[in-house]
């Protein structure tokens, strides 16, 4: 029975396919060991691709609720610039603060733009300028398309991301200029002073010659001494 069986099979695969039996058990044999070849091939670069996804989400933590932060100034912004992980990524425009820590692929150290982080970046957002130069707020003499181009990216981070603060704005003290000549109101001072050293040395002078003088009256009675002589002389 077996042998009939084999001699059928023979036959059949001569039949079907054009080949003696020993050339098409030996194509088949190829064949599943390109299968096994392939399939562990792809066996192995698929697990650990999904090990790396597993351990990636792993690491991603949620993110954190923002935090107001109110109002602040420039150098207390630069404390939010992504390196300490416990504080919140933040970024101003036209001295309003975001938290972009939802992008901080981005925003974060080693972002394309992470140099913004923890400042106001206006001028170079308007400029697409990564100078240093141009990382500040002031947005003074710029031109009409770039005004428009940051207020494009305004509107982005308005429509994105939550505003936490504003930057404080610090008024600079000015010193007056101080020059070797002496201010206008210091001469008018000792011009002054003079005039009335003179004026209270003449009243003193002049008090001194009102008060009488002691010596007058000694006089005086001494010059009454002979009348009394007289007098008595007389009476004799």
């Amino acid at each position: 029975m077996a042998l009939q069986l084999w001699s059928t099979l023979k036959e059949a695969i001569v039949v079907y396919t054009g080949l003696s039996p020993a050339t098409f058990f030996t194509v088949l044999a190829i064949l599943i060991t390109l299968y096994y070849i392939v399939t562990s091939l792809f066996g192995s670069s698929d697990t650990p691709q999904r090990h790396e996804t597993r351990d990636f989400d792993a690491q991603i933590e949620p993110l954190k609720p923002p935090v107001q932060i109110g109002e602040v100034t420039e150098e207390e912004l630069k404390d939010y610039d992504g390196n300490n992980p416990d504080k919140p990524l933040l970024m101003a425009i036209k001295g309003q603060i975001y938290d972009v820590s939802q992008s901080r692929m981005f925003y974060g150290p080693g972002g394309p733009y992470a140099l913004f982080a923890g400042k106001d970046a206006s001028r170079a957002l308007a400029k697409m300028s990564f100078e240093e130069k141009d990382l500040t707020g002031d947005i003074s003499g710029l031109g009409p398309f770039e005004l428009e181009a940051l207020q494009d990216w305004e509107y982005k981070f308005m429509g994105k991301y939550v505003k936490v603060g504003t930057i404080k704005k610090t008024v600079p003290v000015t010193e007056p200029e101080t020059t070797g000549e002496p201010s206008e109101s210091t001469s008018n001072d000792a011009d002054t002073s003079i005039p009335r050293e003179n004026n209270d040395a003449a009243e003193a002078s002049k008090h001194h010659e009102d008060a009488p003088s002691e010596t007058p009256a000694v006089v005086k009675s001494d010059e009454n001494v002979p009348s009394h002589v007289d007098a008595d002389h007389k009476e004799e």
